[in-house]
């Protein structure tokens, strides 16, 4: 019985301390790294291709949005972007050329960052570039695509989820963006 108590109260104890020591997660981007930020919640890649998976925490009735990033990757934003805005519905009158906004982030040493930022109805499917691959149109999201490109070594990173999840995370992500070294 004393054994059995002593059990238990290991058990209930174990959790608690493996939570007092939980570290941020080291995210490799090729030879740059960063620690995830801590609402940055790691979870198992749902599949082979991804390197790291995280869901970063919706407002208070807004679903959670998701960051994944795929390793050895295209590094060629000219090649794989057009690609990535063909997953949107452009707006009446538009093209897909004519959406989501092209940028860079400087200041990364040894990196070459740019950015897709696409919001509106995205044509979401699980494998993007699978035909039997299910489409679900998701309204009012936004998807930001990231290369880090490292010479010839590139990683591909996408921040998804609706807009208004997407927009209260997109500061940190930036800034996590900057802090890779």
């Amino acid at each position: 019985m004393m054994r059995h108590a002593a059990a238990v109260a290991l058990f209930l104890t174990v959790p608690l301390l493996a939570g007092a020591d939980d570290k941020p997660v080291v995210v490799k981007l090729g030879k740059l790294t960063a620690s995830a930020p801590p609402d940055w919640k790691s979870e198992k890649p749902s599949n082979r291709l991804r390197s790291y998976q995280f869901k970063l925490p919706g407002a208070k009735d807004t679903p959670a949005a998701e960051l994944i990033v795929l390793p050895e990757s295209d590094p060629k934003a000219e090649k794989v972007f057009p690609r990535w805005k063909l997953q949107f519905v452009p707006p009446e009158g538009t093209t897909a050329n004519d959406i989501g906004k092209v940028s860079k982030i400087e200041g990364v040493k040894g990196a070459k960052i740019d950015v897709l930022d696409v919001n509106g109805t995205w044509k979401y499917k699980e494998r993007p570039f699978d035909p039997k691959s299910k489409e679900e149109l998701k309204e009012d999201y936004r998807v930001v695509w990231v290369i880090v490109a490292d010479g010839d070594e590139a990683t591909h990173l996408r921040l998804s989820g609706p807009k208004e999840t997407v927009d209260k995370h997109y500061p940190a992500f930036e800034k996590w963006l900057k802090s890779l070294k």
